[in-house]
């Protein structure tokens, strides 16, 4: 219970805390990993995982990807981010979004 309430703080606070409008710039990028679906329902949301990276699908994007669950993917996308925050104003890292999302190439799985 600790442990959602704590999440519930970060995730909350990132968005109005974050910089500006809580959105970085957006740049495009090319991103390669594997789509898995990631937290509980009703709280749950797809991500890109790659070699160093792992990029949060925005919902408008997710029927794109919903598909490829469980294999990996290479996009074109506009990324951005969200500083996150815990509640004492200390940094909780980064949080990365992919939206405007193009498929290049699924891996096709043998």
């Amino acid at each position: 219970m600790t442990a959602l309430l704590l999440l519930l703080c970060v995730t909350g606070d990132a968005f109005a805390w974050g910089e500006k409008d809580g959105r970085a710039e957006l740049r495009h990028v090319e991103a390669s990993g594997i789509v898995r679906m990631v937290g509980n329902s009703p709280m749950n949301s797809l991500v890109i995982s790659g070699e160093d990276r792992e990029w949060h699908i925005e919902s408008k994007e997710t029927k794109k990807l919903m598909e490829f669950q469980q294999q990996t993917v290479t996009v074109k996308a506009q990324e951005y981010y969200h500083d996150l925050v815990f509640a004492n104003g200390s940094s909780a890292g980064r949080q990365y979004y992919l939206k405007n999302i193009v498929i290049m190439k699924p891996k096709q799985q043998k």
